[in-house]
C-alpha cells in the first residue's frame, strides 16, 4: 500500500497537472495565444493582416508608390492684367490670383505654373489625371522617380474631370490595375497617394464615407458627378492621384475637397473612367449620347404629386428648345420610367444609359405623362459643351393662398425689362418668400435669384387670377405642382418642379 505521505505528493502532482491542463483550455477559449501579432505581415490577396485583422498598409504602400507620379503643368497667359505678386504656398497648384500692386503696367504675357499628381496604368507609360491640373497648359512635365518626362496630352473630358497623358520611357513602368468601384462598399479602406503641396508620395488613409455623392463643382461636371466620399486627407496637389483598395486596385481618382471641413474628400469612381478610357486614348475625347433635357430624381413629395407609387423614373424639369427631347415631344412633368426597356431608379441611370449609347443613336423612352403611359422615340445628338435690358414701375403686388407664405404679382413689361427677361416668359412673379413658406426648403428662399410661377398642376398661370384659381381650387391635403422659371441677372437658369402641400 501507498504510504500517507506518497498519497499527498500524488494528489498534490495530479492537482498542478490539472491546472495547468485548464488553464490552456481557458486561455485557447479566449484567443490568448496568437503567436507573432507584431511581425510584419506581406499584403495578401484578402487585404488584410492576419494578426490584427486591419490592412498591411506598410507594405500597400510600397507597392504601389512606384506608378504614382507628380504633374507640372505651364500655361502662358496674355495680358493677365497682373504682375509680380509674392508668391502663395497655393499658388504652384492652382496658378496665381493675387492681384497686382496698384499702378503696375501689365506685361504681355505671364507664365503659370498648376500641379497635382497622376498615376500609370499601361507600362508603356499612359498616365491618368484630373482634367482641371492640365487645364489650358502648353507644357505638362511628369516627375517619376528621379526623372522629369514632357508628356503628351492624348485626351481629356471635363465632364468627368478626368485627362490622359503619355510619357516615352526607355523601359516599361509599373502601372495600377484598375479596379471595380461598383463594389466598394462605405465602411472600405482606401488609400490616397499623391503629391499634396509638393510633397511627392504622400500617403494618407482612411475609409470610403459615401458614395454616389454629388457637389456641383461646375456646370461641366453636374450631370456626371457620382463622388466617392472619403476621410482619407485629400489636399491641394493631391488632385489626380490614386484611391486604392487594400488589394492595391484604383478604385477612384482624388479630385475635391471641402474647404468647410476636415477629411471629407471626394473621388471620380475608377468605373467612369473605364468607360470612357477607350475614346480617350482613341479619340482624345468623349462622344455622348444627348437628349436635351433637364431631369431630377423624384423623392416621396414628388411621387405623391404625380400619383406614383414609388420614387423610380426621373421627372423632367425642362426640355430644351430644338433638341431630340423636344422634336419627340417631351414635355416638363413627365416621369421617364424606361429606356429601352430598362428601368429607370433615377437620373444616373437615364444619364448614364443615354450617354454610353452615343450620337445618332435611338432611344424608346416609356413616359408617364398625367395617368397615361406614353412612348417616345428619341434620336440622339451629341452632347455640346457647355458655354457652347429705364425700369417701368410695378404693379402692387397683390395677395392671396397666403398658406404659400409668398408675395406675388403679374408679370409685367416693366418687371421683365428690369430684371432682363425674355419677352416670353409669361406668369406669376415671385418678389418674396417668407422663411416659414412650404417652397424655402423646396429651393425658392435662394437670394439673387428670379423665380416665376408659370403653371400649377399642369395648368398655365400666365397672371395672378389664373394663378390664384388653380391654388384655390387644389383639394386639401393634396400636393401642388408648380413649375417655375429661374433666372439670375438675366440668365435662365434651368427650371424646376416644387410640391408644397395644401393645408
Amino acid at each position: 500500500m501507498m504510504s500517507s505521505e506518497r498519497r499527498r505528493q500524488f494528489v498534490t502532482f495530479a492537482l498542478i497537472l490539472g491546472a495547468v491542463a485548464f488553464g490552456m483550455v481557458l486561455a485557447g477559449s479566449f484567443d490568448l495565444t496568437r503567436p507573432g501579432a507584431a511581425e510584419p505581415q506581406m499584403v495578401q490577396s484578402s487585404g488584410a493582416n492576419p494578426a490584427s485583422g486591419l490592412p498591411g498598409f506598410a507594405d500597400l504602400a510600397q507597392a504601389v508608390s512606384p506608378a504614382v507620379v507628380s504633374i507640372e503643368s505651364v500655361t502662358i497667359e496674355k495680358n493677365p492684367g497682373r504682375r509680380g505678386t509674392p508668391v502663395d504656398p497655393f499658388e504652384w497648384f492652382f496658378g496665381p490670383h493675387h492681384p497686382g500692386p496698384e499702378g503696375q503696367q501689365s506685361p504681355p504675357e505671364r507664365r503659370s505654373e498648376a500641379g497635382g499628381s497622376g498615376f500609370i496604368i499601361d507600362p508603356s507609360g499612359l498616365i491618368v489625371t484630373n482634367n482641371h491640373v492640365i487645364d489650358g497648359a502648353q507644357t505638362v512635365r511628369v516627375h517619376l522617380g528621379d526623372r522629369m518626362y514632357e508628356a503628351k496630352i492624348k485626351g481629356f473630358d471635363k465632364a468627368t474631370d478626368l485627362a490622359l497623358l503619355k510619357i516615352d520611357a526607355d523601359h516599361s513602368l509599373q502601372y495600377l490595375q484598375l479596379g471595380d468601384s461598383d463594389k466598394v462598399r462605405p465602411g472600405d479602406w482606401v488609400m490616397a497617394i499623391g503629391s499634396p503641396l509638393g510633397l511627392e508620395n504622400t500617403v494618407t488613409v482612411g475609409v470610403v464615407s459615401a458614395k454616389g455623392r454629388r457637389i456641383g463643382i461646375s456646370q461641366e461636371t453636374q450631370s456626371f458627378e457620382n463622388f466617392i466620399q472619403t476621410d482619407a486627407a485629400i489636399n491641394f496637389g493631391n488632385s489626380g492621384g490614386p484611391l486604392v483598395d487594400v488589394n492595391g486596385q484604383v478604385v477612384g481618382i482624388n479630385t475635391a475637397i471641402n474647404y468647410g471641413s476636415e477629411n471629407i474628400g471626394f473621388a471620380v469612381p475608377v468605373n467612369n473612367l473605364k468607360e470612357i478610357l477607350p475614346q480617350l486614348e482613341k479619340v482624345g475625347h468623349v462622344r455622348r449620347g444627348y437628349l436635351g433635357i433637364s431631369i431630377s430624381d423624384l423623392d416621396y413629395d414628388a411621387a405623391e404629386a404625380f400619383g406614383l407609387k414609388s420614387t423610380n423614373g426621373a421627372l423632367v424639369q425642362q426640355v430644351t428648345e430644338g433638341t431630340p427631347a423636344d422634336k419627340a415631344g417631351l414635355q416638363h412633368g413627365d416621369v421617364i420610367l424606361k429606356v429601352d426597356d430598362v428601368d429607370i431608379q433615377d437620373t444616373r441611370d437615364l444619364i448614364d444609359y443615354v450617354s454610353q449609347k452615343g450620337p445618332d443613336a435611338t432611344v424608346t423612352l416609356d413616359v408617364l405623362r398625367d395617368g397615361k403611359h406614353l412612348t417616345k422615340k428619341v434620336k440622339l445628338t451629341e452632347r455640346p459643351e457647355v458655354n457652347e435690358m429705364t425700369p417701368a414701375r410695378d404693379e402692387e403686388p397683390s395677395e392671396g393662398a397666403e398658406w404659400l407664405g409668398i408675395r406675388y404679382q403679374d408679370l409685367t413689361p416693366g418687371l421683365k425689362q428690369l430684371h432682363g427677361l425674355p419677352d416670353d416668359v409669361q406668369g406669376v412673379w415671385v418678389s418674396q418668400v417668407a422663411p416659414d413658406s412650404p417652397l424655402y426648403d423646396q429651393g425658392l428662399g435662394a437670394s439673387g435669384i428670379d423665380f416665376v410661377i408659370t403653371e400649377v398642376n399642369g395648368h398655365k398661370t400666365p397672371d395672378v387670377e389664373a394663378f390664384e384659381k388653380a391654388v384655390k381650387n387644389a383639394p386639401s391635403g393634396t400636393r401642388l405642382r408648380l413649375y417655375v422659371r429661374r433666372f439670375h441677372e438675366g440668365q435662365e437658369l434651368p427650371s424646376a418642379f416644387v410640391f408644397p402641400k395644401v393645408p
